[in-house]
């Protein structure tokens, strides 16, 4: 059995269940349990066959399970049933370094982006089979209260790649400058939702996740309009693979002069976000205020990675990960 002594989804310490704040927002609920009544290996279809896979993903090797909210239990959605949740185990894939934590990488990375940066993401929390295995958990966004599923689309579909046409990988080519053209062209508000994106795109670098491709980036209905969907996905993956710094080929753009230090070092700082940020049409004061808050590690940062689930050493190896980022974002030519 677990031990739970920070709130499997706020992160906030002395609760041994969700807040009541927490628990609302992620099931609508007051009372949900954080302990489910099923081992998640039930499920899982052992005769799969794993494809040859010819690019290291975190994202494209994991399991997920519909799920619903009932009585104050979490269960497994059945045949015909709408889900409202979505589990995560810990992958299969067993040449992921330490794979039984990514349940709990990717809550904390989550927590983070929303708590610390502002930035809006699916409610998300973690669950425990009875076994003690972490289970991450995300309430759909695309699902209304009457079971009504709203309109979304990815950003493969909305730049047109697919596997027919750019093969296996067609989610890892491009550039973000390629979303952020689908933005302008899609969202009448097109501004408001670029900086959220700018934001997303730094802090994926920050956080190190390098699975942060076109799939993992949509738009959805509000109201008449499309605006950018909250944020999913997002988790260190420079714990469990080795990778490049962007989650996409081209990088930040295929067009914009890299820096000395990029072409120096392999890696961008600062200034070629900069250049992105004036490239996609971001104002320059409002693009420093953004950036400035990725200078430093924020104490909220480090106080939700001591409260999360990693392990002790995975804490010390998150943080020394991300300060490794900073770094190299805050490199100036010389």
């Amino acid at each position: 059995m677990i031990e739970i002594k920070n709130c499997p989804s706020s992160l906030h310490e002395g609760l041994d269940t969700y807040s009541r704040k927490a628990s609302k927002l992620l099931f609508g609920a007051t009372k949900v349990s954080p302990i489910l009544e099923f081992n998640i290996d039930e499920f899982r279809n052992t005769g799969r066959i794993v494809e040859a896979m010819h690019r290291i993903s975190v994202s494209g090797v994991q399991e997920k399970f519909p799920a619903v909210v009932d009585n104050g239990m979490i269960s497994i959605a059945q045949d015909g049933e709408r889900s409202t949740h979505i589990l995560k185990p810990a992958p299969w894939d067993k040449t992921l370094r330490d794979r039984k934590q990514i349940p709990a990488n990717e809550h904390l990375t989550m927590q983070i982006a929303s708590q610390v940066y502002g930035i809006r993401t699916a409610s998300n929390g973690l669950c425990f089979t009875p076994d003690g295995q972490a289970v991450y958990i995300t309430r759909r966004f695309d699902i209304l209260p009457d079971g009504n599923k709203i309109p979304m689309e990815d950003f493969a579909s909305l730049v047109g790649r697919n596997e027919q046409l750019a093969g296996k990988q067609f989610k890892y080519h491009g550039c973000y400058e390629d979303i952020a053209k689908a933005i302008r062209s899609n969202v009448a508000a097109w501004m408001v939702d670029m900086e959220q994106f700018f934001t997303l795109v730094v802090f994926n670098y920050i956080y190190a996740n390098g699975d942060a491709h076109f799939k993992n980036f949509s738009l959805i209905l509000d109201g008449q309009d499309y605006r950018l969907a909250p944020a999913y996905d997002l988790l260190n993956t420079s714990l469990h693979v080795d990778g490049d710094d962007l989650g996409l080929d081209g990088g930040l753009s295929q067009v914009i002069e890299k820096s000395d230090v990029y072409d120096r070092t392999g890696h961008p700082c600062r200034l070629d976000f900069e250049k992105f940020a004036t490239k996609i049409g971001l104002v320059n004061m409002r693009v420093n205020k953004i950036l400035d808050r990725f200078m430093t590690l924020p104490d909220e940062a480090r106080q939700l990675i001591d409260r999360s689930y990693l392990t002790e050493k995975m804490k010390r190896n998150y943080l020394r990960i991300v300060n490794e980022r900073i770094s190299r974002f805050v490199r100036t030519s010389g």
